[in-house]
């Protein structure tokens, strides 16, 4: 965990955590826990589980924010209960079911997510993309909109700005192989 002053820069030696008090009680909720983003909303933490094709488990997990901040700075924190787990079916193509790669909140608390349907029975090997989306939940754990990207780019990570009523987006793609360099995408949805 590292330190961070009021505008935001580094300022403290970085501290290692155990997370263990929000993630170990997750194991009685999912077959395999496979947390891909974490986001501040408002008030809560949330979590993004990753299914994938024999556990189809997406889901947001919701958690108050200072009650993890506390269990944080403690030297032993108790385990913890979501305050909510929401579950999403993404739907699928070719049989492979989509699944969250990555999440960014809006200001509204809404979240805008990237997911890809992988050709994997593993919450932890890569297997070929097959295809991907953006998708966006909303402060109540809503699905509003879940749209397909041209293609077959693995979207693992994105970055959202809401501009009035366009949603920009940076997205970041991950060919599992290191001779095949990171793409950067640029799109605009309007709302």
């Amino acid at each position: 965990m590292l330190g961070l002053d009021a505008c935001g820069t580094v300022c403290a030696a970085p501290r290692i955590v155990d997370l263990s008090f929000i993630l170990d009680p997750l194991a009685a909720e999912f077959a395999q826990v496979n947390i891909e983003d974490a986001v501040v909303a408002g008030q809560e933490l949330r979590l993004f589980q990753r299914g994938n094709k024999r556990h189809i488990d997406n889901a947001v997990i919701r958690y108050s924010l200072s009650a993890v901040l506390d269990g944080l700075d403690s030297e032993r924190a108790n385990s913890m209960t979501p305050i909510a787990i929401e579950r999403f079916n993404l739907g699928t193509i070719r049989g492979t079911p989509f699944g969250f790669t990555d999440a960014a909140a809006l200001s509204n608390g809404d979240m805008v997510f990237s997911a890809v349907a992988e050709d994997t029975e593993e919450a932890f090997h890569d297997g070929p993309c097959v295809g991907a989306g953006i998708g966006i939940i909303d402060d109540r754990g809503r699905l509003l909109s879940f749209d397909r990207i041209e293609g077959t780019h693995k979207v693992e990570g994105i970055h959202a700005r809401l501009q009035g009523e366009v949603l920009e987006l940076l997205l970041v793609t991950d060919a599992d192989s290191r001779e095949v360099p990171a793409t950067l995408f640029s799109a605009c949805i309007s709302r």
